[in-house]
């Protein structure tokens, strides 16, 4: 049941971005303006850097064990930062990627965490706890979106950038905000 309502989570999460990309945004030079407050930050890094995430858990579950994980490979400067279609495609499609990893996993399914510190770094974790690590690592880009889309006057979803816990704690009827005994 735990890893179904992180699914719900992370999927929730990943749609918030698609909804900026398909409803908030008019343009794709909204993905690629720099951020005054922020250098050398844009939009379309932030959601490509946050969906990198997802898919690199996701292409580790698909490999055979043992699941060796390193969020440090990234691909930079994909077309979803700079295309509204690309970035809605990309979404979409990791979206669908979880939909159908997830459910045949194990919430305590062994992963080796290879990071950068920026000392190497290997440690011990689980399959749930680094999908529940994608969510809120997309919660933290996506309050950094915020900001840069309050600069260009983008108004956003009023739970756009908020963590899970601060959003049930507010006690908003966002989808992210209701106690599971709600549900």
């Amino acid at each position: 049941m735990s890893l179904k309502r992180l699914l719900e989570v992370s999927t929730v999460i990943l749609q918030q971005a698609v909804d900026l990309v398909d409803n908030g945004l008019t343009s794709d030079e909204q993905l690629i303006v720099h951020s005054q407050y922020m250098p050398g930050s844009t939009i379309g890094k932030h959601l490509r850097h946050a969906r990198d995430h997802f898919s690199l858990l996701i292409d580790t579950m698909e490999a055979q064990p043992p699941y060796v994980l390193n969020y440090d490979v990234r691909s930079r400067n994909q077309p979803m930062e700079t295309s509204r279609r690309a970035a809605h495609d990309a979404l979409r499609e990791c979206i669908a990627r979880l939909e159908k990893v997830v459910p045949y996993q194990r919430m305590d399914e062994p992963v080796t965490l290879n990071a950068v510190t920026p000392y190497p770094q290997t440690m011990q974790s689980t399959f749930g706890r680094e999908l529940w690590f994608g969510s809120l690592h997309a919660v933290h880009h996506w309050s950094m979106v915020r900001v840069i889309a309050g600069e260009l006057g983008i108004r956003l979803d009023e739970s756009f950038g908020f963590a899970p816990s601060t959003l049930v704690h507010q006690g908003t009827e966002a989808p992210l905000g209701k106690v599971a005994a709600k549900r």
